[in-house]
């Protein structure tokens, strides 16, 4: 097995935001935060639905959505907007230096 065509395998502490519940699983996921759990630093990502808050494992007919549907549309679409913007500057940026070149060669002519 290439070591470089795989990303790194290490155990993650997923939290349930709607419950707060706390489990370790092996994942290559690769989150910036870290807490403390069962004495032991593990990197942190947190869920917003697990077999602890799931209708199916639980039993409950009601689902429980702790995020909100606005907060989901709001990270689903950040980055896309973000992506937007980006394309907007530099196409505003390639306009700036069209202009600027025209105005060089009427200078020098």
């Amino acid at each position: 097995m290439k070591k470089q065509g795989h990303p790194p395998y290490q155990d993650v502490l997923f939290v349930d935001s709607s419950t707060n519940f706390r489990f370790v699983c092996g994942s290559t996921l690769q989150p910036k935060d870290k807490e403390m759990f069962e004495g032991k630093e593990y990197p942190v990502y947190k869920v917003p639905v697990s077999s602890a808050s799931h209708p199916f494992f639980t039993g409950s007919n009601q689902f429980i959505d702790s995020e909100g549907r606005v907060d989901k549309f709001v990270k689903r679409y950040a980055k896309k907007e973000q992506q937007h913007k980006e394309e907007q500057e530099s196409a505003q940026e390639e306009a700036n230096k069209k202009t600027a070149e025209k105005k060089s060669k009427k200078k020098s002519s």
